[in-house]
């Protein structure tokens, strides 16, 4: 059984989750990439999250939220749900799309967390070693949307979505910067990051100079089955982190109170399978 969860408004995440199997159900192409970006905006709207940035990969995508009202679950499932449904429909498919383990939903403490995730997240079709520089990669990615403060626009999908149904034409989705992300890039957001974008970019062209590795490039990955998955191994057993802080003591006052919270919960839901329906349960 999975650890339960504590929902708290205004906590920043970052939300991460794979495809079936590993499978390339994302793989870059117009109809995919705006359906991503309908789909989130929508959820967005209708749950009144904030989104910091997003990439899409081929059978993963990265999120950065802001959960104003506590709604994170409920926009979750929206969103999974609304473009799996979309995808299923466009590849004629009928079986599960995501993966069956539960979304990571790590929580970003302090602005310097929020920086580090969004640069992982940006920079990791780079990373991967899939393209050269992050603008080269054909799917969904917020970087340069962030870097000019401009919002990614969509259309409703012709595929799933009725023509002559309520769900809104077009849709904008635009980005957020946390106080506390802009207090931790004092010469700006779009300097920092940008910045740091060019770092990993040149050490992973550097890591490829050394190691004598290519890169799969736009075109081979538009040219991906999207059936087909990575033929590298997946690693196995490891750690599902719910907390990213530098800080280390930020971070074990986290850790701490997440843990007091699990305690709490568990007490309370013995309570109430007891048949105390008066058992009180804590925020979140």
């Amino acid at each position: 059984m999975s650890l339960p969860r504590a929902i708290i408004p205004g906590r920043t995440y970052m939300i991460t989750r794979r495809c079936s199997e590993r499978r390339f159900f994302l793989r870059p192409d117009r109809r995919t990439n705006n359906a991503f970006i309908y789909c989130l905006a929508v959820a967005a709207q209708a749950y009144e999250v904030k989104v910091v940035f997003t990439v899409a990969m081929s059978n993963h995508h990265h999120t950065g939220v802001v959960d104003v009202h506590g709604n994170l679950p409920e926009f979750l499932a929206y969103f999974h749900k609304l473009f799996a449904k979309h995808q299923n429909a466009l590849r004629g498919r009928w079986e599960a799309f995501w993966a069956p383990e539960q979304t990571s939903m790590v929580q970003l403490v302090e602005g310097e967390d929020i920086l580090d995730k969004m640069v992982y997240a940006l920079t990791n079709p780079v990373k991967d070693h899939l393209v050269a520089k992050v603008h080269h990669w054909p799917g969904v990615n917020s970087l340069s949307a962030v870097l000019k403060d401009e919002p990614l626009r969509a259309t409703r999908p012709r595929t799933f979505f009725r023509a002559d149904g309520d769900m809104p034409e077009s849709v904008e989705l635009r980005f957020h910067r946390p106080d506390t992300l802009k207090k931790a890039c004092p010469s700006g957001v779009a300097s920092v990051l940008e910045e740091r974008v060019a770092d990993a970019e040149k050490q992973a062209d550097q890591h490829r100079v050394e190691t004598g590795k290519g890169i799969v490039g736009r075109a081979g990955v538009l040219n991906q089955d999207w059936r087909e998955s990575p033929q590298t191994r997946e690693p196995r057993r490891q750690l599902d982190p719910r907390v990213a802080c530098r800080n280390t003591w930020r971070r074990v006052e986290a850790l701490m109170r997440n843990r007091r919270w699990v305690a709490s919960y568990r007490v309370a839901r013995e309570q109430f399978v007891a048949g105390v329906r008066t058992a009180l349960f804590p925020i979140g």
